[in-house]
């Protein structure tokens, strides 16, 4: 016989008991019934809380406006960027170009000097030829062989010009040359490297010139003469009137001849060297000038 359920159970309560409770009388399965509503759970509630996490409004598709905006910040930033690093180079460059300016002005005034020690080198030797050219033209030979001694040694011998070319060499060398934005500028020291170049071939021929006059010297100047005269401070005179190695006439209108040649070189030289100081002394003013110098 079945045993009757207690009306005290609710439906709903048996579904929750396990089997053991249902089935074992001894067990105590007395239910507290609920009479309130808001004790019981609501589906819909249930319903909401599953779907809690989505309550948060989902943001809508972006218009063309925000895309062009966000497009436009981008590309602002970006060039803004460009712009700076633009104007940090082009600071640097220009501080190179001053500074390649000054170096050069450095240059110039040590060419100026060495060019006025050239000069009076030049214009000392150019004196002694046209003495030994007046001896052997008028024939005053013998009593006056002290004087050939020295004429004819000095002949020989020169002073030659080398230029401080360490800033338009590194310019050339390194491409840097474009950093010289002044046209008139960069002109100017390129003409000015011209002249230098070409008064390095005048001295070249000098040097062959010179060299050519060697035979004629040795066959008319005793060697134990010249070298009685070289001493550590140069070409010194000798005492008395040692006598020449030869009094031949023909070598004399030989020797005449070379130092004509040699005449010519040291003209040429002298000429270029007096427009080489002038272009070198107006183009220290106009640098200093144009790059605010002192």
């Amino acid at each position: 016989m079945e045993e009757e359920i207690p009306k005290e159970i609710r439906g709903d309560d048996l579904e929750s008991k396990t089997d053991e409770q249902l089935n074992n009388p001894s067990t105590d399965v007395s239910i507290v019934p609920t009479d309130k509503k808001s004790d019981i759970i609501n589906p819909t509630d249930i319903k909401e809380m599953e779907v809690h996490h989505h309550t948060h409004p989902s943001h809508g598709k972006k218009t063309w406006k925000e895309y062009f905006w966000e497009f436009l910040m981008l590309f602002l930033a970006v060039f803004c960027g460009f712009l700076a690093e633009y104007q940090l180079e082009h600071m640097i460059e220009r501080d190179r170009e001053k500074k390649f300016i000054q170096t050069f002005i450095e240059d110039l005034k040590t060419d100026t000097a060495s060019i006025r020690q050239i000069l009076i080198f030049r214009n000392r030797k150019m004196e002694r030829m046209d003495s030994l050219i007046f001896l052997l033209k008028t024939q005053q030979i013998k009593g006056h062989e002290n004087e050939i001694y020295f004429f004819g040694r000095t002949l020989i011998r020169s002073n030659r010009f080398q230029s401080n070319d360490r800033t338009i060499t590194q310019l050339k060398n390194s491409g840097a040359l474009r950093l010289i934005r002044n046209e008139q500028a960069a002109d100017s020291m390129i003409t000015y490297q011209k002249l230098v170049e070409l008064i390095y071939l005048s001295q070249e021929d000098d040097r062959i010139e010179r060299r050519a006059a060697d035979p004629i010297l040795s066959r008319m100047f005793s060697p134990f003469v010249l070298n009685d005269m070289i001493t550590i401070d140069g070409v010194n005179r000798i005492s008395g009137n040692p006598p020449l190695r030869s009094y031949d006439p023909a070598i004399q209108q030989d020797l005449a001849y070379y130092i004509h040649q040699i005449k010519g070189s040291n003209f040429l030289i002298q000429a270029r060297l007096e427009l080489l100081n002038k272009k070198a002394n107006n183009l220290i003013v106009f640098l200093q000038k144009e790059y605010h110098l002192k």
